[in-house]
């Protein structure tokens, strides 16, 4: 492939033109424009007015022709005298009266006479005095031009795209090495950097290059990262933005920034654009209080045009992120446009692994770091968590005046990202504390004893984040499905706090709320989302509009008569109340056991799962 090239200056990031130090220019300005102003209300002539005496001409005339002056000096329409003490005189001199007339003549009379023309000085004085004001509205006008042309929200360069540019021969570009994970999803982009390499390789056997990529993921597993390593693959000039910065207060401005952003595309083709949260301008149309005035709808409009419009061969691929693909306008989603769909889901055991070794490239490490064991306590984390929770661990370690990030540092950090930070300072009574510990053993115990719960990882009854104490349960490998059997088991699990206090307490407290809102969650969805209701059927119940610009919501559509909200509700009431009466049952049969782990909670605060388990030598696994 020939060689690209040279960006000019204005595309390339590392390109910065020398600024100007414009301050030596004010300065001038500033002392011409207060040198003027001086002149204009300090005439020449003034500072002697203020020290010498002022005297009738006739007087001055006298004291003339009685040889009482040195010298005199002629000032225009002034006339200035000193005598032999070294006084100071002055006289206005008629007009039209020449020095004849009025007697300065006398050539026996030994004063000095000094005639000095003000009338250049004068004629000047009168000109900038005039033209100034008119000089300096002018250089204002030209100054606010100026002003409002810099900047990316000025008046004349609304219709100018914000797109900042990188060049894909950047020294620190991204690639795909320093992307970890996500094999199916770079296997997927491959093509894409490979007909950005070698065009000519596809276009003989008449291939065509894909108009679009969409990458969908949910958010921090990282659809930008990817995107900037392909770029980086392929050596191309990166063009990003972010969907909300075409939206502007004007209609018709976010089209003008689309026109502008293909334009300069194309000029520097071949090249990526990207756009990220698409969903800002892509929502479905239609929808908005605007109607097709709306800037939003104008916008999306202009971008549907510019990826499949009359002009085909550009060689612009565009590439657009999103969490939200279920909003997106089908004209924009169709093939043509967007060609590619490449989903990017949540990392896996050995994906978290591989992204952890990314982050701790830069970070001294203990020999006694097990990645792979913290891999497994991070199921659900995203990139972007794992990448937090290596700099809390960082962060940790220096606080402790540690050279190396030790395991404990990573443990600790996984507790704090995903459970939030310890409480210490929160004090708790005894009696509190007391009820916090049956409440947490209430959850760990029927967690323990059911069979399709997590297995249970820590049981603290130190404050984290809003909760008074925390049962962390953890799947041992990464799930995809859940049963019914599994739903039921979780909402036992998450109502053994509420039976352990009702059963230990004979009342309950305000500490259930948050437990019994998710139980209620899961079954709720068990009956309306995934028909696992015998009562009533194979059937989904509410449509989640997605149109809506007012947000989900607003757009929840109910699809169902008031008799089957009725129905709905007594099954939902059905699950609650079945998984009550199996926790109480294994509370009930269980009362010493959760006596002698909430005395060693309360004791330690904190039980591990090695010291958990050990109050279950040999028991089974309760049934359903």
């Amino acid at each position: 492939m020939p060689q690209m090239p040279p960006q000019p200056p204005h595309q390339n990031p590392q390109f910065r033109p020398p600024k100007r130090n414009n301050s030596l220019g004010y300065v001038l300005l500033i002392a011409l424009i207060l040198t003027v102003v001086y002149y204009l209300f300090n005439p020449q002539g003034a500072t002697e007015d203020k020290r010498a005496e002022e005297i009738p001409i006739s007087q001055m005339t006298a004291y003339y022709q009685d040889q009482r002056f040195s010298e005199l000096e002629i000032k225009n329409s002034k006339i200035y005298a000193t005598d032999k003490n070294s006084k100071s005189y002055f006289a206005v001199r008629p007009e039209g009266e020449s020095l004849k007339d009025l007697g300065f003549s006398d050539p026996e009379n030994p004063t000095e006479i000094k005639a000095i023309s003000t009338e250049a000085a004068a004629f000047w004085l009168n000109v900038i005095s005039g033209w100034l004001p008119i000089i300096l509205f002018i250089a204002l006008i030209i100054f606010m031009a100026k002003q409002l042309g810099k900047g990316a929200n000025s008046a004349f360069s609304f219709g100018k795209s914000q797109a900042r540019v990188y060049s894909g021969n950047g020294k620190k570009k991204t690639t795909f090495k320093d992307v970890a994970g996500m094999e199916e999803s770079k296997e997927e982009l491959v093509e894409v950097v490979d007909f950005l390499k070698n065009p000519k390789k596809y276009t003989k056997i008449g291939a065509k290059i894909p108009r679009g990529v969409m990458l969908i993921g949910a958010p921090g597993t990282g659809k930008t990262l990817l995107a900037r390593a392909v770029a980086g693959e392929a050596n191309v000039p990166f063009f990003s933005i972010s969907g909300s910065e075409f939206v502007e207060m004007f209609v018709g401005v976010g089209a003008s920034r689309v026109r502008d952003l293909f334009q300069k595309a194309k000029r520097n083709a071949p090249c990526i654009i990207f756009i990220d949260e698409i969903d800002a301008v892509g929502r479905q149309r239609g929808f908005g209080m605007g109607g097709g005035h709306d800037e939003r709808e104008q916008t999306l409009n202009q971008i549907l045009t510019e990826m499949d419009g009359f002009e085909k061969e550009t060689n612009v691929i565009v590439m657009a992120a999103t969490n939200r693909p279920d909003i997106l306008d089908s004209a924009l989603t169709r093939p043509g446009r967007f060609d590619r769909r490449v989903i990017i889901d949540m990392p896996n055991l050995i994906e978290r692994e591989a992204i952890l070794e990314v982050h701790v490239r830069d970070k001294p490490l203990d020999k006694k770091v097990d990645l792979k064991k913290i891999a497994q306590q991070t199921p659900g984390f995203s990139g972007a968590d794992l990448e937090n929770l290596v700099n809390e661990a960082a962060l940790l370690a220096g606080k402790n005046d540690r050279k190396k990030v030790v395991h404990q540092d990573l443990e600790t950090a996984v507790e704090k990202v995903g459970l939030g930070p310890e409480r210490k300072s929160r004090r708790l009574s005894e009696e509190e504390k007391k009820i916090t510990a049956y409440h947490e053993v209430g959850h760990a115990l029927v967690g323990k004893l059911l069979p399709k719960c997590d297995p249970i990882h820590k049981v603290t009854i130190i404050p984290r984040g809003m909760a008074l104490g925390v049962t962390w349960a953890m799947p041992e490998q990464d799930v995809h499905l859940k049963s019914v059997s599994k739903f039921k088991d979780d909402i036992c699990s998450l109502l053994g706090g509420y039976v352990a206090e009702k059963t230990f307490f004979g009342e309950v407290t305000t500490g259930a709320s948050s437990d019994l809102q998710r139980a209620t969650a899961i079954a709720r969805a068990m009956v309306t989302e995934y028909g696992m209701s015998p009562e009533l059927g194979l059937m989904i119940f509410g449509d989640k509009s997605t149109g809506s610009f007012m947000g989900t919501d607003m757009g929840y559509s109910k699809n169902y008569s008031e008799a089957i909200a009725g129905k709905i509700d007594e099954a939902i009431r059905k699950i609650i109340n079945e998984a009550e009466e199996r926790t109480t049952k294994l509370v009930s049969d269980n009362k010493a056991l959760m006596d002698k782990i909430a005395t060693a909670l309360l004791k330690k605060e904190v039980l591990n799962k090695e010291e958990f388990n050990k109050f279950f030598p040999k028991t089974k696994k309760a049934k359903k």
